[in-house]
């Protein structure tokens, strides 16, 4: 999930889930493990995206420039793989919400973390690790389209992808009906609808929680440098000694704030770039499974209403009932394999990423509070000299 993680393959599907995809498909070009996105470009309210991979091969590098269009573009291509088998039992790796320069606070709820802080890189690294999961993906590294994405110098095209089952799903009234079906004739699911139920919600507590003590730590921050400012004014050059004594104070004080300022600015920074992306994405990732367990629900709901059409045929009509039925039996089962297989390779990634997150959020505050302290040990020596003032005449 995260990039530490983006290489782990997922476990191979049954030969009877990719019975009927395309199995002369190249293998994907580059090493997902080495996808980067580096940096982010603004032209006005364009922004783009430099992609950085390394070629399989071993021989050089892919360098393309992509926007935030682009990114969509392929993630509704991957939505719009229905002739896949069971395509609807994936957790589709989640795409971050669209970043702008000046964005509505309702949008800036939406990005959470990632709308921290007053550079681009956060957000690349998200869409560095969506990336990343995608193309470790071993049904999802399989398109095309992916491919282009990642080499060609060309953008990919902008014309509008065909809008695929999963929108068809979400009808407003059905999708509440479906949503709301509880009865699973299989426990495992039932649990893991619970499971996540609960997760949605903690997850998206928890970094909420996290949002708000990372932005008091950009306001300490932006109080230390205007009281570290304010100092500065109150600098006077003169003859008298007590005058003197005084200025090199709120000089010192000054560069002590400005110490704790840039500190408190960098314990922010630690906090977006570990810990904070790593809940980011344990909040996206456990939306993207219950999508995943509500599409399987409506597969269940449309195996349910097709069993009860075909007890209740009447002759004429009971052969194609009970067609119909065995088709919505076989896609149910396909759906539900492979997504027994997303759901265990999740709960592994998942594990594996926020301890991940949690160890390099630990190791970079405790450098940062290591290096803070040598800074504030040789501040507090230097303070020591004018504060003690003009030695007494004898």
């Amino acid at each position: 999930m995260m990039e530490e993680e983006e290489a782990e393959e997922s476990p191979p599907l049954s030969p009877s889930v990719i019975e009927g995809t395309e199995e002369v498909t190249p293998p994907l070009s580059v090493s997902p493990s080495t996808i980067r996105v580096t940096e982010a470009a603004q032209d006005g309210e364009l922004l783009t995206f430099i992609i950085v991979s390394q070629k399989l091969s071993g021989t050089g590098e892919y360098h393309v420039d992509r926007t935030y269009e682009d990114f969509d573009w392929l993630q509704q291509h991957l939505f719009s793989l229905e002739d896949v088998p069971g395509i609807q039992g994936i957790i589709f790796p989640p795409l971050p919400a669209r970043a702008q320069q000046n964005a509505p606070v309702k949008l800036v709820r939406q990005l959470g973390l990632l709308a921290t802080g007053e550079t681009w890189t956060p957000y690349c690294r998200a869409l560095g690790a969506y990336l990343q999961q995608v193309a470790g993906h071993s049904l999802l590294s399989r398109t095309q389209h992916l491919e282009t994405f990642l080499t060609s110098p060309e953008p990919p095209g902008r014309q509008k992808v065909k809008k695929g089952l999963f929108n068809r799903l979400s009808q407003a009234v059905e999708g509440i009906r479906k949503d709301s079906h509880t009865k699973d004739v299989d426990d495992f699911f039932r649990t893991e609808r619970e499971h996540n139920l609960s997760l949605t919600g903690l997850s998206r507590a928890a970094a909420e929680r996290f949002l708000e003590v990372v932005q008091t730590e950009q306001k300490i921050a932006v109080a230390c440098g205007h009281f570290a400012a304010s100092l500065q004014l109150c600098v006077e050059a003169g003859d008298d000694p007590g005058q003197e004594t005084f200025s090199k104070m709120c000089v010192k004080i000054s560069e002590i704030m400005e110490s704790m300022k840039k500190n408190v600015q960098k314990v922010a920074e630690n906090d977006v770039t570990t810990l904070g992306l790593g809940l980011d994405l344990e909040c996206r990732y456990q939306e993207a499974e219950k999508e995943m367990l509500f599409r399987r629900t409506c597969k269940l709901v449309e195996l349910e209403t097709a069993s009860r059409n075909a007890e209740r045929a009447k002759p004429l009509k009971k052969a194609a009932m009970d067609e119909i039925k065995k088709a919505a039996e076989k896609d149910f089962e396909q759906v539900s394999v492979v997504a027994k297989q997303e759901v265990a390779r999740f709960q592994r990634a998942r594990v594996a990423v926020l301890r991940q997150a949690l160890v390099r959020w630990c190791e970079l505050q405790i450098l940062t509070a290591t290096s803070s302290a040598e800074q504030w040990d040789q501040q507090l020596l230097a303070f020591r000299g004018p504060a003690r003032g003009p030695e007494p005449s004898s």
